[in-house]
């Protein structure tokens, strides 16, 4: 059974959960990976959001405005973006343009493209 996704017990993901994403950016610390997977991030406004070394495993964002984010150094692997707003998103290169819209539009766990 996969982890559902849930409100993390982090302080970081509190600010993003206050959609304080100028207070993220500035305690997000400088190096090494930030957990973040399995996060609920349903309906949030995340732009402006620095989300490189991010990892998103399993993350929920149905309806979250990712407009404009910079998620190709993202770990997205088993995040959903149903009904998320993603123009002018850039996604990791594993992530197919079809992956991406089925999830968009069906709400189905992003896949990486496996060689």
């Amino acid at each position: 059974m996969t982890e559902q996704p849930h409100h993390l017990d982090n302080p970081l993901y509190r600010l993003l959960r206050d959609e304080d994403i100028k207070g993220f950016n500035a305690q997000k610390p400088a190096e090494g990976q930030i957990d973040l997977a399995h996060g609920d991030f349903r309906g949030l406004d995340l732009r402006l959001l620095n989300a490189e070394r991010i990892d998103f495993t399993g993350a929920y964002f149905r309806g979250a405005d990712l407009r404009g984010l910079d998620l190709r150094e993202a770990q997205l692997e088993g995040a959903s973006v149903a009904h998320a707003q993603i123009s002018g998103a850039y996604f990791p290169a594993e992530l197919t343009a079809d992956e991406i819209l089925m999830s968009v539009n069906f709400g189905t766990r992003l896949r990486y493209r496996t060689k």
